[in-house]
């Protein structure tokens, strides 16, 4: 059962309690010479109150006309534009209309779709394309009610170059046609966000019965060896809260530009190639992302000021994933980086404590701006509360019985918090705490940081490297995860000196590490050192990579070194095109560029 949300959405021009759309159906053809796609929207429409119109979000498109179901053309109106929310489409509907069709095309503009040429690809030899819709991205692609309590389902025709294939969040082909058109379907109801479209030079290969990688050739095997463990993530995720509904679970590596690490788009999740770390190590992402399939996907937040009921709930499951297929240390040590995390963001946000709570107030601003840590760790860290208080089996019955009892719902924090006082039968002092971690900003006094044995012999050999007491040669990094060698980068101090750390670059080469993470991790340090011999070093990763998760916080590092600062804003001058307009956005605010 469908529950629609009628509640009016801040960050959506629509109005569900009146007309609310039940089914989309896309046909767009695919033009990758001028970078556009072009072709209608028919939606289906569900009249919950007497009204002659319909509203729908648009932004950055080009509307080229509006008909009724009867084929008349329909009375339209584009309104202004809305910093942030675009343009309301306000379309006049006759009393027996049912649906509307909409006829567009895209932009230069429209900030969810990112149009590579063959030279930011792998392979170097064909164009490519992916979206990313969230928050409210999805209305510069497709015209339609986009918020994410509004549910839909979705079907969709896509007509490209024959050379190339085209995949979605829905059932999806496993090799190329040779007639350029894919078909594809979403037959449960999703918002708007988790719609999403790549095409490109694909190809597919199976993991397990249920699961699956689609990628560039260049990078298929690489890719397959990396998620050898999805199926068994998958049961894993099934056995701690329930069965798994929608089918098929693949993952689509996309080119370096991709802006986040992952986005959980109903059964074919986008992934960075920056988690291909050719040892499986920062496949944790992918538990994150295979997690969302319950959290956030089945269940999820009504508006955006709820966001850390997707993540927060997302983090813990991951970590529950982990743990069950590698053990307790795993997940420990990724909990303490994790904690790390979201000390700095703390930091990072100390003048806006208002941002620092799990509940948001976003009203006239982007979405966004509310996507940081506190909802991802934070929110994790009441689930922890939560579970320790009432006990892991009790707790672990509520989670499972959450996603049942809200399958296709929207969820907000007061719903959230009746549920969870009716269900844990909280204790007054128990209640007040969550109430705090909730609606409080920073985090509350009985947050104890988590501790790992692992990383605390990190921490000691990382001393006595600095103090001279070893060298690299003692280091047991052979033995190490990367999730070690992060804490042991972590735990040096950038002021320790120069000939020590020349002598770690030099040896483990950790400002070309292949490992992402390690890399980032490494470049960071230096930055905070203003060691301006990696300079060059810290160019050539920003212009491989587009994560804004590393893009960001390395040009936020420099911005703020006067002696970095010119040859920070050059750098990023020359690499700002071959970013996604989300991680552009974020970036131009440091450098006043636009």
């Amino acid at each position: 059962m469908m529950n629609q949300s009628t509640a009016a959405d801040q960050h959506s021009f629509a109005r569900p309690a009146e007309v609310v759309v039940r089914h989309l159906s896309l046909q767009l053809q695919l033009d990758f010479e001028q970078k556009v796609a072009f072709g209608t929207a028919r939606l289906d429409l569900d009249r919950l109150k007497p009204s002659n119109q319909v509203i729908l979000d648009t932004k950055n498109l080009d509307i080229e006309g509006v008909t009724l179901d009867n084929g008349n053309k329909a009375s339209y109106n584009l309104g202004d534009e809305v910093p942030f929310l675009g343009r309301p489409l306000t379309i006049e509907l006759l009393p027996e209309t049912k649906f509307i069709t909409v006829k567009y095309r895209t932009t230069k503009s429209s900030d969810a779709v990112q149009w590579l040429d063959p030279e930011q690809t792998f392979g170097k030899k064909h164009p490519f394309l992916f979206t990313q819709g969230q928050a409210i991205l999805t209305r510069t692609w497709i015209p339609l009610q986009d918020s994410p309590g509004i549910r839909f389902t979705w079907d969709a025709t896509i007509t490209l170059p024959k050379e190339l294939m085209a995949v979605m969040s829905g059932t999806n082909p496993q090799e190329k046609n040779e007639s350029g058109e894919y078909k594809f379907r979403m037959e449960l109801p999703v918002p708007a966000y988790l719609i999403a479209l790549s095409a490109g030079d694909l190809k597919f290969s199976p993991i397990g019965s249920r699961c699956g990688v689609y990628a560039e050739p260049e990078q298929l095997q690489k890719a397959a060896a990396e998620f050898s463990d999805m199926e068994k993530m998958l049961i894993a995720a099934e056995k701690l809260y329930g069965p798994y509904i929608w089918g098929r679970y693949d993952v689509i590596v996309l080119p370096p530009s991709f802006p986040f690490g992952g986005m959980e788009n109903p059964r074919l999740t986008f992934a960075t190639p920056t988690i291909i770390a050719g040892d499986g190590s920062l496949t944790s992402l992918i538990a994150h992302e295979l997690a969302h399939s319950w959290s956030g996907n089945l269940v999820t937040n009504s508006t955006w000021d709820d966001f850390w009921l997707n993540e927060g709930f997302t983090v813990y499951f991951e970590r529950r994933i982990m743990e069950s297929l590698y053990g307790k240390d795993y997940a420990m040590m990724l909990s303490v980086l994790g904690f790390d995390d979201l000390k700095e963001t703390l930091e990072e946000l100390k003048d806006a404590p208002e941002d620092t709570k799990l509940k948001l107030k976003l009203t006239g601003r982007d979405p966004d701006d509310g996507m940081s840590d506190i909802a991802y760790e934070k929110g994790c860290l009441l689930l922890e509360y939560l579970e320790n208080q009432v006990g892991r089996e009790k707790f672990d019955l509520f989670l499972t019985a959450y996603f049942k009892e809200f399958t296709f719902k929207g969820m907000d924090t007061d719903k959230f918090i009746k549920y969870a006082k009716r269900k844990l039968a909280l204790t007054a002092e128990v209640e007040a705490v969550m109430l705090q971690f909730i609606f409080e900003p920073g985090l509350p006094s009985i947050v104890q940081p988590p501790v790992s044995a692992k990383f605390a012999a990190v921490e000691k050999l990382a001393d006595r490297f600095q103090s001279k007491q070893v060298s690299t040669k003692d280091l047991p990094t052979k033995e190490w995860s990367t999730h070690e060698w992060l804490h042991f980068i972590r735990s040096l101090n950038p002021t320790m000196e120069q000939p020590l750390a020349d002598q770690l670059n030099r040896d483990f080469g950790l400002s070309k590490h292949g490992n992402s993470e390690i890399r980032f991790a490494w470049l960071m340090n230096r930055i905070a050192a203003s060691d301006a011999s990696l300079v060059d070093d810290t160019d050539q990763f920003l212009g491989s990579v587009g994560r804004r998760k590393f893009v960001l916080p390395l040009y936020r590092s420099m911005s703020r070194k006067p002696e970095i600062y010119p040859t920070a804003k050059d750098i990023y001058k020359r690499h700002r095109s071959g970013y996604h307009s989300v991680t552009r956005q974020s970036v131009d605010e440091l450098f006043n560029t636009k």
